[in-house]
Protein backbone atom coordinates (compact mmCIF):
# COMPACT_ATOMS: atom_id res chain seq x y z
CA UNK A 1 0.00 0.00 0.00
CA UNK A 2 1.12 3.84 -0.28
CA UNK A 3 1.50 4.76 3.19
CA UNK A 4 -0.16 6.26 6.23
CA UNK A 5 -0.12 9.94 5.02
CA UNK A 6 -3.77 10.17 4.16
CA UNK A 7 -7.10 7.99 4.54
CA UNK A 8 -9.06 7.11 2.05
CA UNK A 9 -12.33 8.47 3.26
CA UNK A 10 -11.53 11.54 4.36
CA UNK A 11 -8.70 12.59 2.32
CA UNK A 12 -9.06 10.17 -0.96
CA UNK A 13 -6.88 13.00 -3.08
CA UNK A 14 -3.82 11.50 -0.72
CA UNK A 15 -4.13 8.05 -2.31
CA UNK A 16 -4.46 9.62 -5.71
CA UNK A 17 -1.50 11.89 -5.43
CA UNK A 18 1.09 9.62 -3.86
CA UNK A 19 -0.05 6.48 -6.03
CA UNK A 20 1.25 9.02 -8.50
CA UNK A 21 3.92 10.24 -7.36
CA UNK A 22 5.27 6.48 -6.80
CA UNK A 23 4.82 5.43 -10.76
CA UNK A 24 6.81 8.45 -11.67
CA UNK A 25 9.32 7.53 -9.44
CA UNK A 26 8.98 4.53 -10.85
CA UNK A 27 9.91 6.09 -14.56
CA UNK A 28 6.49 5.87 -15.42
CA UNK A 29 5.37 7.93 -18.77
CA UNK A 30 2.52 10.35 -17.41
CA UNK A 31 1.70 10.49 -21.08
CA UNK A 32 0.20 6.80 -20.65
CA UNK A 33 -2.35 7.63 -17.57
CA UNK A 34 -4.79 9.10 -19.90
CA UNK A 35 -5.98 5.99 -21.33
CA UNK A 36 -4.53 3.49 -18.37
CA UNK A 37 -4.98 3.87 -14.24
CA UNK A 38 -1.43 4.24 -12.87
CA UNK A 39 -2.70 1.61 -9.77
CA UNK A 40 -4.76 3.88 -7.99
CA UNK A 41 -8.25 1.98 -9.11
CA UNK A 42 -6.35 -0.98 -7.14
CA UNK A 43 -5.57 0.72 -4.59
CA UNK A 44 -9.24 1.81 -3.27
CA UNK A 45 -10.66 -1.18 -4.56
CA UNK A 46 -8.65 -3.21 -2.13
CA UNK A 47 -9.80 -1.00 0.48
CA UNK A 48 -13.51 -1.25 -0.55
CA UNK A 49 -13.97 -4.14 -0.62
CA UNK A 50 -11.07 -6.55 0.53
CA UNK A 51 -10.79 -4.85 3.57
CA UNK A 52 -14.65 -4.25 3.34
CA UNK A 53 -14.74 -0.57 4.06
CA UNK A 54 -17.64 -0.06 1.38
CA UNK A 55 -20.39 0.68 4.30
CA UNK A 56 -17.78 3.42 5.75
CA UNK A 57 -18.90 5.46 2.66
CA UNK A 58 -21.63 8.04 2.83
CA UNK A 59 -24.22 7.48 -0.13
CA UNK A 60 -25.83 11.30 -1.24
CA UNK A 61 -28.69 11.95 -0.59
CA UNK A 62 -30.77 15.23 -0.39
CA UNK A 63 -30.43 14.38 3.47
CA UNK A 64 -26.91 13.96 3.55
CA UNK A 65 -25.48 16.20 1.14
CA UNK A 66 -25.31 19.40 3.29
CA UNK A 67 -23.36 16.98 5.80
CA UNK A 68 -20.45 15.36 3.99
CA UNK A 69 -16.82 18.47 2.45
CA UNK A 70 -15.78 18.12 -0.63
CA UNK A 71 -13.07 16.47 -1.59
CA UNK A 72 -14.39 13.26 0.52
CA UNK A 73 -14.81 10.01 -0.82
CA UNK A 74 -19.03 9.31 -1.26
CA UNK A 75 -21.25 7.04 -3.21
CA UNK A 76 -24.29 7.75 -5.69
CA UNK A 77 -26.48 5.95 -6.73
CA UNK A 78 -28.91 6.51 -9.55
CA UNK A 79 -29.14 5.90 -13.32
CA UNK A 80 -27.68 7.82 -16.38
CA UNK A 81 -30.45 9.88 -17.46
CA UNK A 82 -28.20 12.43 -20.18
CA UNK A 83 -24.67 11.63 -21.49
CA UNK A 84 -23.21 15.04 -21.80
CA UNK A 85 -20.41 14.79 -24.01
CA UNK A 86 -16.33 14.54 -23.24
CA UNK A 87 -14.48 17.00 -21.48
CA UNK A 88 -10.76 17.98 -22.23
CA UNK A 89 -8.59 19.36 -19.37
CA UNK A 90 -4.91 19.20 -17.73
CA UNK A 91 -4.86 15.97 -16.49
CA UNK A 92 -0.49 16.25 -15.60
CA UNK A 93 1.95 18.88 -15.68
CA UNK A 94 5.47 19.44 -14.46
CA UNK A 95 5.95 22.24 -11.60
CA UNK A 96 9.74 22.87 -11.91
CA UNK A 97 11.04 19.47 -11.91
CA UNK A 98 8.05 17.64 -10.31
CA UNK A 99 5.18 16.07 -12.20
CA UNK A 100 1.96 16.99 -10.39
CA UNK A 101 -1.94 15.26 -12.00
CA UNK A 102 -5.33 16.81 -11.52
CA UNK A 103 -7.02 13.39 -12.02
CA UNK A 104 -10.24 13.09 -9.99
CA UNK A 105 -10.18 17.05 -9.62
CA UNK A 106 -12.03 20.02 -10.50
CA UNK A 107 -9.38 22.61 -9.58
CA UNK A 108 -5.82 21.82 -9.12
CA UNK A 109 -4.43 21.52 -5.76
CA UNK A 110 -1.03 23.40 -6.87
CA UNK A 111 -0.31 26.37 -8.60
CA UNK A 112 0.74 25.58 -12.50
CA UNK A 113 3.33 27.85 -13.83
CA UNK A 114 3.68 28.30 -17.12
CA UNK A 115 5.40 24.60 -18.66
CA UNK A 116 6.23 23.18 -21.75
CA UNK A 117 5.38 19.94 -19.96
CA UNK A 118 1.49 19.56 -20.11
CA UNK A 119 -0.27 16.35 -20.54
CA UNK A 120 -4.46 17.12 -21.98
CA UNK A 121 -6.54 14.28 -20.86
CA UNK A 122 -9.97 13.57 -21.72
CA UNK A 123 -13.03 12.28 -19.28
CA UNK A 124 -16.58 11.52 -19.70
CA UNK A 125 -19.40 13.53 -18.29
CA UNK A 126 -22.76 12.06 -16.75
CA UNK A 127 -26.12 13.58 -15.89
CA UNK A 128 -27.06 11.20 -13.55
CA UNK A 129 -30.34 11.02 -10.95
CA UNK A 130 -32.08 9.20 -7.92
CA UNK A 131 -33.84 6.01 -9.84
CA UNK A 132 -37.30 7.31 -11.10
CA UNK A 133 -40.08 5.86 -8.82
CA UNK A 134 -37.33 4.50 -6.26
CA UNK A 135 -39.68 3.55 -2.95
CA UNK A 136 -38.68 4.86 0.60
CA UNK A 137 -38.05 1.18 1.43
CA UNK A 138 -35.61 0.20 -1.34
CA UNK A 139 -33.28 3.66 -0.68
CA UNK A 140 -29.63 2.43 -0.24
CA UNK A 141 -28.75 2.85 2.99
CA UNK A 142 -30.08 3.15 6.60
CA UNK A 143 -29.89 6.54 8.16
CA UNK A 144 -28.21 5.13 11.29
CA UNK A 145 -25.84 3.96 8.74
CA UNK A 146 -25.38 6.87 6.56
CA UNK A 147 -25.04 9.31 9.94
CA UNK A 148 -22.40 7.00 11.38
CA UNK A 149 -19.82 7.32 8.35
CA UNK A 150 -20.72 10.41 8.33
CA UNK A 151 -19.41 10.30 11.86
CA UNK A 152 -16.20 8.08 11.02
CA UNK A 153 -15.55 10.98 8.25
CA UNK A 154 -15.59 14.07 10.36
CA UNK A 155 -13.35 12.68 12.66
CA UNK A 156 -10.87 11.71 10.44
CA UNK A 157 -11.34 14.98 8.47
CA UNK A 158 -10.14 16.70 11.36
CA UNK A 159 -7.52 14.33 12.22
CA UNK A 160 -6.33 15.17 8.44
CA UNK A 161 -6.48 19.12 8.79
CA UNK A 162 -4.03 18.72 11.60
CA UNK A 163 -1.57 16.83 9.12
CA UNK A 164 -2.20 18.35 5.40
CA UNK A 165 0.63 21.40 5.35
CA UNK A 166 0.53 21.21 1.92
CA UNK A 167 -0.24 24.32 -0.05
CA UNK A 168 -4.02 25.61 -0.67
CA UNK A 169 -3.93 27.26 -3.80
CA UNK A 170 -6.53 26.50 -6.31
CA UNK A 171 -5.94 27.63 -10.12
CA UNK A 172 -8.70 26.50 -12.93
CA UNK A 173 -6.93 23.86 -15.01
CA UNK A 174 -10.08 23.80 -17.30
CA UNK A 175 -8.16 24.80 -21.48
CA UNK A 176 -9.42 28.04 -22.31
CA UNK A 177 -10.71 28.41 -25.86
CA UNK A 178 -7.71 29.65 -27.27
CA UNK A 179 -5.57 26.56 -25.89
CA UNK A 180 -8.56 24.33 -26.72
CA UNK A 181 -8.19 25.17 -30.17
CA UNK A 182 -4.82 23.00 -30.72
CA UNK A 183 -6.18 20.42 -29.87
CA UNK A 184 -8.09 18.83 -33.52
CA UNK A 185 -9.63 15.97 -31.51
CA UNK A 186 -12.15 17.64 -29.85
CA UNK A 187 -15.75 15.73 -29.33
CA UNK A 188 -18.78 15.84 -27.93
CA UNK A 189 -20.83 12.40 -27.66
CA UNK A 190 -23.50 12.30 -29.89
CA UNK A 191 -26.71 10.73 -28.21
CA UNK A 192 -26.32 7.23 -28.19
CA UNK A 193 -23.00 7.82 -26.66
CA UNK A 194 -20.49 7.78 -29.69
CA UNK A 195 -18.79 11.12 -31.22
CA UNK A 196 -20.25 13.59 -33.25
CA UNK A 197 -19.48 17.03 -34.01
CA UNK A 198 -19.06 19.71 -31.43
CA UNK A 199 -22.11 22.04 -30.60
CA UNK A 200 -22.35 25.21 -28.68
CA UNK A 201 -24.39 25.51 -25.12
CA UNK A 202 -25.27 28.06 -23.62
CA UNK A 203 -24.74 28.51 -19.93
CA UNK A 204 -27.44 30.30 -18.41
CA UNK A 205 -29.87 28.31 -20.54
CA UNK A 206 -28.24 25.41 -19.56
CA UNK A 207 -28.23 26.23 -15.22
CA UNK A 208 -31.75 27.24 -15.47
CA UNK A 209 -33.02 23.95 -17.47
CA UNK A 210 -31.54 21.47 -14.88
CA UNK A 211 -32.21 23.04 -11.99
CA UNK A 212 -36.08 23.22 -12.15
CA UNK A 213 -36.27 20.00 -13.65
CA UNK A 214 -38.67 18.35 -11.76
CA UNK A 215 -38.82 13.96 -12.26
CA UNK A 216 -42.27 13.18 -13.32
CA UNK A 217 -42.69 10.19 -11.09
CA UNK A 218 -41.00 11.92 -8.52
CA UNK A 219 -42.59 15.45 -8.19
CA UNK A 220 -43.81 14.78 -4.46
CA UNK A 221 -39.79 14.35 -3.46
CA UNK A 222 -36.86 16.25 -3.12
CA UNK A 223 -34.52 14.67 -5.78
CA UNK A 224 -30.38 15.10 -5.81
CA UNK A 225 -29.12 15.19 -9.26
CA UNK A 226 -25.23 14.61 -9.59
CA UNK A 227 -22.86 15.41 -12.69
CA UNK A 228 -20.63 11.96 -12.59
CA UNK A 229 -17.12 12.47 -14.49
CA UNK A 230 -15.95 8.98 -15.54
CA UNK A 231 -12.65 8.41 -16.05
CA UNK A 232 -10.76 5.64 -18.29
CA UNK A 233 -14.15 3.52 -19.13
CA UNK A 234 -14.84 1.69 -21.90
CA UNK A 235 -17.94 3.84 -23.75
CA UNK A 236 -20.41 0.53 -24.03
CA UNK A 237 -19.71 0.47 -20.37
CA UNK A 238 -22.28 2.93 -19.43
CA UNK A 239 -25.75 3.12 -21.14
CA UNK A 240 -28.55 5.65 -20.77
CA UNK A 241 -30.78 4.63 -18.54
CA UNK A 242 -28.92 2.01 -16.84
CA UNK A 243 -28.13 2.20 -13.21
CA UNK A 244 -24.77 2.12 -11.15
CA UNK A 245 -23.32 2.88 -8.02
CA UNK A 246 -20.52 5.25 -8.51
CA UNK A 247 -17.62 5.87 -5.75
CA UNK A 248 -15.64 8.71 -6.34
CA UNK A 249 -14.57 11.83 -4.87
CA UNK A 250 -16.94 14.88 -4.53
CA UNK A 251 -16.60 18.36 -5.77
CA UNK A 252 -19.57 20.33 -4.23
CA UNK A 253 -19.38 23.93 -3.04
CA UNK A 254 -22.79 25.52 -1.67
CA UNK A 255 -21.39 28.63 -1.06
CA UNK A 256 -19.51 29.35 -5.21
CA UNK A 257 -21.54 31.71 -6.71
CA UNK A 258 -22.97 31.18 -10.09
CA UNK A 259 -21.60 34.84 -11.29
CA UNK A 260 -17.69 33.05 -10.23
CA UNK A 261 -18.42 29.93 -11.71
CA UNK A 262 -19.78 31.71 -15.01
CA UNK A 263 -16.87 33.78 -15.47
CA UNK A 264 -14.73 30.24 -15.92
CA UNK A 265 -11.67 30.46 -18.40
CA UNK A 266 -14.44 27.35 -20.13
CA UNK A 267 -15.03 27.39 -23.97
CA UNK A 268 -18.61 26.63 -24.34
CA UNK A 269 -17.24 23.36 -26.47
CA UNK A 270 -16.19 21.77 -23.40
CA UNK A 271 -17.15 23.23 -20.15
CA UNK A 272 -20.89 21.86 -18.66
CA UNK A 273 -22.05 24.55 -16.99
CA UNK A 274 -23.76 23.10 -14.33
CA UNK A 275 -23.16 25.21 -11.01
CA UNK A 276 -21.74 23.28 -8.17
CA UNK A 277 -24.00 25.05 -6.06
CA UNK A 278 -26.76 23.38 -7.63
CA UNK A 279 -25.24 19.94 -8.74
CA UNK A 280 -22.70 18.34 -7.29
CA UNK A 281 -19.67 16.93 -9.21
CA UNK A 282 -18.55 13.30 -8.46
CA UNK A 283 -15.53 11.91 -10.32
CA UNK A 284 -15.82 8.38 -10.37
CA UNK A 285 -13.15 6.38 -9.60
CA UNK A 286 -14.99 2.79 -9.35
CA UNK A 287 -18.55 2.31 -10.52
CA UNK A 288 -20.51 -1.10 -10.84
CA UNK A 289 -23.53 -1.78 -12.50
CA UNK A 290 -26.62 -2.45 -10.04
CA UNK A 291 -29.17 -4.98 -10.36
CA UNK A 292 -32.92 -5.42 -8.39
CA UNK A 293 -31.15 -7.42 -5.65
CA UNK A 294 -28.99 -4.15 -4.57
CA UNK A 295 -31.97 -2.83 -3.57
CA UNK A 296 -33.03 -4.46 -1.00
CA UNK A 297 -32.34 -3.41 2.76
CA UNK A 298 -32.45 -6.72 4.38
CA UNK A 299 -32.35 -9.81 2.18
CA UNK A 300 -32.27 -12.78 3.72
CA UNK A 301 -28.71 -15.04 4.02
CA UNK A 302 -30.69 -17.93 1.74
CA UNK A 303 -29.70 -19.76 -1.33
CA UNK A 304 -32.82 -19.77 -3.99
CA UNK A 305 -33.85 -23.51 -3.22
CA UNK A 306 -37.38 -24.77 -4.22
CA UNK A 307 -38.35 -26.02 -0.57
CA UNK A 308 -37.75 -22.43 0.51
CA UNK A 309 -38.96 -21.08 -2.66
CA UNK A 310 -42.44 -23.26 -2.52
CA UNK A 311 -43.32 -21.81 1.05
CA UNK A 312 -42.70 -18.06 0.06
CA UNK A 313 -44.78 -17.99 -3.03
CA UNK A 314 -47.36 -19.85 -1.34
CA UNK A 315 -47.60 -17.07 1.52
CA UNK A 316 -47.06 -14.47 -1.64
CA UNK A 317 -50.05 -15.75 -3.50
CA UNK A 318 -52.14 -15.63 -0.11
CA UNK A 319 -51.16 -12.22 0.34
CA UNK A 320 -51.98 -11.20 -3.24
CA UNK A 321 -55.37 -13.50 -3.05
CA UNK A 322 -56.51 -11.13 -0.05
CA UNK A 323 -55.58 -7.68 -1.88
CA UNK A 324 -57.46 -8.95 -4.90
CA UNK A 325 -60.84 -9.73 -2.84
CA UNK A 326 -60.05 -13.43 -2.41
CA UNK A 327 -60.08 -13.53 -6.60
CA UNK A 328 -56.76 -16.42 -6.33
CA UNK A 329 -56.79 -16.92 -10.38
CA UNK A 330 -56.37 -13.42 -10.46
CA UNK A 331 -53.11 -13.43 -7.84
CA UNK A 332 -51.28 -16.13 -9.75
CA UNK A 333 -51.44 -13.89 -12.86
CA UNK A 334 -50.32 -11.17 -11.21
CA UNK A 335 -47.85 -13.18 -9.48
CA UNK A 336 -46.09 -14.38 -13.00
CA UNK A 337 -46.86 -10.63 -14.24
CA UNK A 338 -44.69 -9.35 -11.14
CA UNK A 339 -41.83 -12.13 -12.17
CA UNK A 340 -41.91 -11.44 -16.02
CA UNK A 341 -38.56 -9.29 -17.47
CA UNK A 342 -37.53 -9.37 -21.42
CA UNK A 343 -35.12 -11.67 -21.37
CA UNK A 344 -34.37 -12.06 -25.29
CA UNK A 345 -35.49 -9.77 -28.30
CA UNK A 346 -35.91 -11.70 -31.51
CA UNK A 347 -36.60 -9.03 -34.17
CA UNK A 348 -39.17 -6.68 -32.69
CA UNK A 349 -40.39 -9.08 -30.15
CA UNK A 350 -39.63 -8.81 -26.61
CA UNK A 351 -39.42 -12.40 -25.12
CA UNK A 352 -40.70 -12.98 -21.90
CA UNK A 353 -42.51 -9.90 -21.31
CA UNK A 354 -46.44 -10.61 -19.63
CA UNK A 355 -48.45 -7.23 -19.19
CA UNK A 356 -51.50 -7.64 -17.45
CA UNK A 357 -54.83 -5.94 -18.08
CA UNK A 358 -57.86 -6.36 -15.12
CA UNK A 359 -61.16 -5.26 -16.14
CA UNK A 360 -64.30 -5.20 -14.83
CA UNK A 361 -62.96 -2.22 -12.69
CA UNK A 362 -64.85 0.80 -12.35
CA UNK A 363 -63.91 4.21 -10.77
CA UNK A 364 -64.84 2.67 -7.77
CA UNK A 365 -63.79 -0.51 -7.37
CA UNK A 366 -60.53 0.68 -8.97
CA UNK A 367 -60.21 2.97 -6.59
CA UNK A 368 -60.70 0.19 -3.68
CA UNK A 369 -58.83 -1.97 -5.33
CA UNK A 370 -56.26 -0.44 -7.39
CA UNK A 371 -55.18 1.45 -4.29
CA UNK A 372 -54.59 -2.09 -2.29
CA UNK A 373 -52.94 -3.27 -5.71
CA UNK A 374 -50.71 -0.40 -5.85
CA UNK A 375 -49.68 0.04 -2.28
CA UNK A 376 -48.70 -3.67 -2.35
CA UNK A 377 -46.59 -3.69 -5.45
CA UNK A 378 -45.10 -0.56 -4.27
CA UNK A 379 -43.83 -2.38 -0.97
CA UNK A 380 -42.41 -5.31 -2.94
CA UNK A 381 -40.74 -3.76 -6.03
CA UNK A 382 -38.05 -1.11 -5.66
CA UNK A 383 -39.25 1.03 -8.45
CA UNK A 384 -42.85 1.50 -8.90
CA UNK A 385 -44.69 4.51 -11.09
CA UNK A 386 -48.53 5.25 -11.39
CA UNK A 387 -50.27 7.10 -14.29
CA UNK A 388 -54.00 8.44 -13.66
CA UNK A 389 -54.92 8.18 -17.09
CA UNK A 390 -57.29 11.22 -18.34
CA UNK A 391 -57.64 12.81 -21.65
CA UNK A 392 -56.36 15.91 -20.29
CA UNK A 393 -53.23 14.33 -18.81
CA UNK A 394 -52.42 12.22 -22.29
CA UNK A 395 -52.49 16.33 -24.08
CA UNK A 396 -50.82 17.81 -21.38
CA UNK A 397 -47.80 15.11 -20.39
CA UNK A 398 -44.55 14.27 -21.76
CA UNK A 399 -43.92 10.47 -22.79
CA UNK A 400 -41.17 10.99 -24.45
CA UNK A 401 -37.51 12.15 -23.70
CA UNK A 402 -36.25 15.02 -26.09
CA UNK A 403 -33.37 17.07 -27.01
CA UNK A 404 -33.14 20.93 -26.97
CA UNK A 405 -30.64 21.88 -28.69
CA UNK A 406 -30.62 25.39 -27.29
CA UNK A 407 -28.90 23.69 -24.75
CA UNK A 408 -27.52 20.62 -25.58
CA UNK A 409 -29.62 18.66 -22.75
CA UNK A 410 -32.00 15.33 -23.19
CA UNK A 411 -34.87 16.46 -21.19
CA UNK A 412 -36.49 13.20 -19.31
CA UNK A 413 -40.07 12.43 -20.17
CA UNK A 414 -42.55 10.44 -18.27
CA UNK A 415 -41.02 7.26 -19.81
CA UNK A 416 -37.58 7.61 -19.18
CA UNK A 417 -37.49 4.60 -16.68
CA UNK A 418 -34.76 2.33 -15.36
CA UNK A 419 -34.68 -1.29 -16.25
CA UNK A 420 -37.05 -3.60 -13.62
CA UNK A 421 -39.83 -0.35 -13.11
CA UNK A 422 -43.26 -1.32 -12.48
CA UNK A 423 -45.46 0.66 -13.95
CA UNK A 424 -49.79 1.12 -13.54
CA UNK A 425 -51.77 2.94 -15.88
CA UNK A 426 -55.49 3.58 -14.68
CA UNK A 427 -57.75 3.58 -17.65
CA UNK A 428 -60.70 3.87 -15.26
CA UNK A 429 -60.70 7.32 -15.00
CA UNK A 430 -60.76 8.13 -18.47
CA UNK A 431 -63.95 9.82 -20.29
CA UNK A 432 -65.13 10.81 -23.28
CA UNK A 433 -62.79 13.76 -24.74
CA UNK A 434 -60.86 14.91 -27.91
CA UNK A 435 -57.25 13.68 -28.13
CA UNK A 436 -54.83 16.36 -29.34
CA UNK A 437 -51.90 15.71 -31.77
CA UNK A 438 -49.62 15.45 -28.35
CA UNK A 439 -52.42 13.06 -27.03
CA UNK A 440 -52.85 10.84 -29.32
CA UNK A 441 -48.89 10.32 -29.99
CA UNK A 442 -48.87 9.95 -26.24
CA UNK A 443 -51.33 7.23 -26.73
CA UNK A 444 -48.89 5.44 -29.47
CA UNK A 445 -46.01 5.49 -27.24
CA UNK A 446 -47.89 3.38 -24.57
CA UNK A 447 -48.96 1.39 -27.38
CA UNK A 448 -45.30 0.67 -28.49
CA UNK A 449 -44.63 0.61 -24.49
CA UNK A 450 -46.50 -2.36 -23.59
CA UNK A 451 -46.60 -4.37 -27.00
CA UNK A 452 -42.57 -3.66 -27.86
CA UNK A 453 -40.75 -2.75 -24.94
CA UNK A 454 -39.56 0.14 -26.53
CA UNK A 455 -39.95 4.26 -26.53
CA UNK A 456 -39.21 6.34 -29.44
CA UNK A 457 -36.78 9.10 -28.00
CA UNK A 458 -37.43 12.46 -29.55
CA UNK A 459 -34.58 14.14 -30.98
CA UNK A 460 -36.34 16.67 -33.10
CA UNK A 461 -34.44 15.38 -36.54
CA UNK A 462 -34.87 12.32 -35.91
CA UNK A 463 -36.42 9.36 -33.21
CA UNK A 464 -34.34 6.43 -32.21
CA UNK A 465 -36.04 3.58 -30.25
CA UNK A 466 -34.48 2.60 -26.95
CA UNK A 467 -35.00 -0.73 -25.48
CA UNK A 468 -36.60 -0.66 -22.15
CA UNK A 469 -37.89 -3.52 -19.64
CA UNK A 470 -40.88 -2.05 -17.68
CA UNK A 471 -43.62 -4.28 -16.26
CA UNK A 472 -46.99 -2.63 -17.72
CA UNK A 473 -50.36 -3.11 -15.75
CA UNK A 474 -53.45 -1.87 -16.74
CA UNK A 475 -56.56 -1.21 -14.54
CA UNK A 476 -59.77 -0.50 -17.01
CA UNK A 477 -63.47 -1.26 -16.61
CA UNK A 478 -63.56 -2.96 -20.14
CA UNK A 479 -60.78 -4.11 -22.48
CA UNK A 480 -58.12 -1.48 -22.57
CA UNK A 481 -58.29 -0.18 -26.53
CA UNK A 482 -55.39 1.94 -25.80
CA UNK A 483 -53.07 -0.79 -24.43
CA UNK A 484 -52.90 -4.29 -25.62
CA UNK A 485 -51.88 -6.16 -22.80
CA UNK A 486 -50.58 -10.21 -23.36
CA UNK A 487 -52.82 -11.13 -20.61
CA UNK A 488 -56.51 -9.75 -19.73
CA UNK A 489 -58.65 -11.10 -17.09
CA UNK A 490 -61.81 -9.85 -15.80
CA UNK A 491 -61.33 -9.29 -11.65
CA UNK A 492 -64.29 -11.21 -9.60
CA UNK A 493 -63.31 -10.22 -6.11
CA UNK A 494 -65.73 -11.24 -2.91
CA UNK A 495 -66.56 -8.11 0.02
CA UNK A 496 -63.13 -8.16 1.32
CA UNK A 497 -62.44 -8.15 5.05
CA UNK A 498 -60.41 -5.90 6.78
CA UNK A 499 -56.76 -5.90 5.54
CA UNK A 500 -54.61 -9.09 7.00
CA UNK A 501 -50.97 -7.93 9.19
CA UNK A 502 -48.05 -8.86 7.36
CA UNK A 503 -44.55 -9.09 9.59
CA UNK A 504 -42.11 -7.18 8.16
CA UNK A 505 -39.43 -10.16 7.81
CA UNK A 506 -42.50 -11.55 5.28
CA UNK A 507 -42.52 -8.35 3.23
CA UNK A 508 -38.26 -8.15 3.23
CA UNK A 509 -38.73 -12.00 2.36
CA UNK A 510 -40.98 -11.44 -0.62
CA UNK A 511 -38.84 -9.02 -2.04
CA UNK A 512 -36.47 -10.78 -1.84
CA UNK A 513 -38.33 -13.82 -3.75
CA UNK A 514 -39.37 -11.42 -6.74
CA UNK A 515 -35.64 -10.07 -7.10
CA UNK A 516 -33.72 -13.35 -7.12
CA UNK A 517 -36.04 -15.75 -8.96
CA UNK A 518 -36.82 -13.09 -11.74
CA UNK A 519 -33.20 -13.59 -12.31
CA UNK A 520 -33.32 -17.08 -12.86
CA UNK A 521 -31.79 -18.94 -16.31
CA UNK A 522 -34.80 -21.50 -17.51
CA UNK A 523 -34.98 -23.92 -20.52
CA UNK A 524 -37.59 -26.81 -21.47
CA UNK A 525 -36.05 -30.36 -22.39
CA UNK A 526 -36.18 -32.50 -25.24
CA UNK A 527 -39.28 -34.60 -23.59
CA UNK A 528 -41.10 -31.24 -22.43
CA UNK A 529 -40.81 -29.91 -25.74
CA UNK A 530 -42.70 -33.03 -27.55
CA UNK A 531 -45.64 -32.72 -24.63
CA UNK A 532 -45.40 -28.96 -25.38
CA UNK A 533 -45.81 -29.34 -29.11
CA UNK A 534 -48.51 -31.62 -29.19
CA UNK A 535 -50.50 -29.33 -26.69
CA UNK A 536 -50.30 -26.50 -28.62
CA UNK A 537 -50.97 -28.55 -31.93
CA UNK A 538 -54.18 -29.93 -30.18
CA UNK A 539 -55.27 -26.31 -29.06
CA UNK A 540 -55.26 -24.92 -32.63
CA UNK A 541 -57.23 -27.76 -33.82
CA UNK A 542 -59.53 -27.19 -31.17
CA UNK A 543 -59.94 -23.33 -31.34
CA UNK A 544 -58.92 -21.96 -34.82
CA UNK A 545 -58.69 -18.54 -33.37
CA UNK A 546 -55.56 -19.33 -31.32
CA UNK A 547 -52.55 -18.00 -32.74
CA UNK A 548 -48.55 -17.47 -32.42
CA UNK A 549 -49.27 -14.92 -29.91
CA UNK A 550 -51.29 -16.71 -27.95
CA UNK A 551 -48.71 -19.87 -27.85
CA UNK A 552 -45.59 -17.57 -27.01
CA UNK A 553 -47.44 -15.95 -23.98
CA UNK A 554 -48.23 -19.57 -22.91
CA UNK A 555 -44.37 -20.91 -22.91
CA UNK A 556 -43.35 -17.23 -21.03
CA UNK A 557 -46.05 -18.58 -18.40
CA UNK A 558 -44.47 -21.85 -18.25
CA UNK A 559 -41.39 -20.60 -17.76
CA UNK A 560 -42.67 -18.23 -15.39
CA UNK A 561 -44.50 -20.74 -12.83
CA UNK A 562 -41.11 -22.65 -12.98
CA UNK A 563 -39.67 -19.40 -11.51
CA UNK A 564 -42.08 -19.19 -9.55
CA UNK A 565 -41.13 -22.58 -8.01
CA UNK A 566 -37.65 -22.01 -8.36
CA UNK A 567 -36.81 -24.23 -10.97
CA UNK A 568 -35.20 -23.62 -13.79
CA UNK A 569 -36.87 -25.81 -16.24
CA UNK A 570 -40.53 -26.80 -16.89
CA UNK A 571 -41.78 -29.64 -15.34
CA UNK A 572 -45.08 -31.33 -16.43
CA UNK A 573 -46.79 -30.43 -13.11
CA UNK A 574 -46.13 -26.52 -14.11
CA UNK A 575 -47.16 -27.09 -17.69
CA UNK A 576 -50.17 -28.22 -16.45
CA UNK A 577 -50.88 -25.23 -13.77
CA UNK A 578 -50.24 -23.09 -16.81
CA UNK A 579 -53.34 -24.86 -18.83
CA UNK A 580 -55.49 -24.62 -16.09
CA UNK A 581 -54.98 -20.75 -15.28
CA UNK A 582 -55.59 -20.25 -19.04
CA UNK A 583 -58.97 -22.37 -19.31
CA UNK A 584 -60.01 -20.60 -16.19
CA UNK A 585 -58.96 -17.38 -17.63
CA UNK A 586 -60.55 -17.87 -20.86
CA UNK A 587 -64.02 -19.03 -18.96
CA UNK A 588 -64.21 -15.94 -17.74
CA UNK A 589 -63.79 -13.92 -21.08
CA UNK A 590 -66.54 -15.94 -22.68
CA UNK A 591 -68.98 -15.89 -19.61
CA UNK A 592 -69.86 -12.17 -20.61
CA UNK A 593 -68.15 -11.46 -17.26
CA UNK A 594 -68.62 -7.84 -17.87
CA UNK A 595 -72.45 -7.44 -16.91
CA UNK A 596 -71.50 -8.18 -13.36
CA UNK A 597 -68.71 -5.52 -13.25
Amino acid sequence: MVGPLYDFLANPLGAVRLTFEKQIALGSDPSTFDLKDWGVVDVFHHFLFNQAYLSQVPILTPSTISLVQPNTLVRFRGMIQDMLGNEFYVGAFKDGSVWRTNKFMDVSQFPMPPSPDVRIWERRLLYCIPVPGLNTWAESASEPAINGSLDWISDQRDKRRRMDFETTHCNDFHLSGNEFDNFPSSKRMREDGKPSPSSQSQDHKTEGAFSSITWPAQADKDSLPCLVKIYNSPESDLKLNDMFEFIGILTFDKELTEEKYDNDECSDDMCIHLPPSKVPRLHCIIHRKLALNDFLRNPPQIEPKPHLIKDMRQALVKHLTAILGNDEVAAHFALLHLLSRVHARVDNVAVGKLSLNLTCLNKKSAYLFGNRLRTAIENLLPFTHCIPLTVAYLNKASFAPQKDYEINRLIPGVLQLAEGSHLIIDETQLETGILSSVGVENARLLKDLVELQKVEYDFKYYKMEMATDVQLLVLSEGKSNIMPADVIIPLLPSPINSSELVSTEAVEAWRWYLATVRSLSHNIESEMQKVVENDLVAARQADRSLGSQDFSRWLTMGRLMSASFGETSLSLDHWQMVKELERQRRERLKSNIISFC
